[in-house]
């Protein structure tokens, strides 16, 4: 019997003994790159998902591939894995989405478009499918379809703020300012030191000329965060529009202090230094900015014509 075997069925056991031993293999690699990744060991761990797929492309292995190539920065393969996994199954909504956000950082707004569509094609009440494709809409400069898919992700969820404040941007890049606090204070009654929402308000105070409030706004931001860059330029930028640089100057003196490595900062101090005539300080602080950062050396030429040119009001 055994020497029939090995004549007429000698191969079966082979291929099943090795079919066993790559199934040992797929799950001892997909598991050491899990506790590699928990580790925070990133290049290992993506070594073993990757020889892991390479045995068996499951689609839980071809996720946590993708997760840790977008923990890595590696966009680019994080894109292939998860086109990969949505070929493999297409009614995976979570993939989709996890596409349509790859999209999104490559600005690819119209494949991330897709992947949104596909997705709400699977599942209509997902409300970060809409969301996604009100980015994408956003992206590809179709403001008036961002504030529909927005709309549909709010009336699947009251409570989902990012699509609120995104609705807000949308609403106030359209110049509707009322509707746009409207979507902001809806923001704020969740989360009421929420900075990009009061950023946003006070910008949009700025622009209507309330002042007061504006500043309000951005100084409540700075008692969230003393490090929000956005908090000083928008602040600095009004006290300027209204002439007053001596508070302008002492308020970026007061920032540098904070952050002494800003070159913005230096940049914004130096250029109000200019409109009040004191040219010395404006150079002084032009070359720290230079010397934090050498990109900035553009912005200088001549008689300071860059830097007269940036003074126009326009930042609201």
């Amino acid at each position: 019997m055994g020497l029939l075997s090995s004549l007429f069925g000698g191969g079966k056991p082979n291929e099943d003994q090795q079919a066993k031993q790559e199934k040992k293999n797929f799950e001892i690699l997909k598991y050491d790159g899990i506790r590699a990744r928990n580790m925070r060991q990133l290049p290992y761990a993506i070594k073993c998902f990757e020889q892991a797929i390479a045995l068996n492309d499951e689609p839980e292995t071809l996720q946590l591939l993708a997760n840790a190539y977008i923990e890595a920065g590696r966009t680019d393969d994080a894109r292939i894995t998860l086109d990969r996994l949505v070929d493999k199954t297409p009614d995976n909504i979570q993939a989709l989405l996890a596409l349509a956000s790859i999209c999104y950082m490559q600005e690819d707004y119209e494949s991330m478009d897709d992947a949104c569509q596909k997705a709400i094609k699977l599942d209509e009440t997902s409300a970060p499918a809409y969301y996604l494709a009100a980015k994408a809409a956003r992206g590809m400069k179709n403001d008036l379809q961002a504030i529909v898919m927005l709309t549909k992700a709010i009336m699947q969820n009251e409570e989902y703020k990012e699509a609120y404040l995104l609705r807000a941007e949308v609403l106030w890049d359209m110049r509707q300012a009322k509707d746009a606090m409207s979507d902001l204070d809806k923001v704020l009654s969740v989360s009421p030191d929420e900075e990009d929402a009061l950023l946003l308000k006070g910008r949009i105070h700025a622009a209507l000329g309330q002042v007061e409030e504006a500043q309000s706004c951005f100084n409540q931001v700075l008692e969230v965060n003393p490090f929000n860059e956005k908090a000083y330029l928008l602040k600095g930028e009004m006290l300027m529009e209204q002439k007053e640089f001596d508070q302008a100057i002492e308020f970026y003196t007061e920032a540098i202090e904070l952050m002494p490595q800003n070159a913005v900062l230096y940049q914004e101090r130096g250029r109000i230094r200019l409109l009040k005539g004191d040219k010395e300080g404006s150079i002084e602080d032009m070359k720290k900015a230079i010397e934090l950062n050498p990109d900035n050396e553009k912005l200088i030429t001549g008689n300071y014509d860059n830097l007269k040119q940036n003074s126009a009001p326009g930042i609201y």
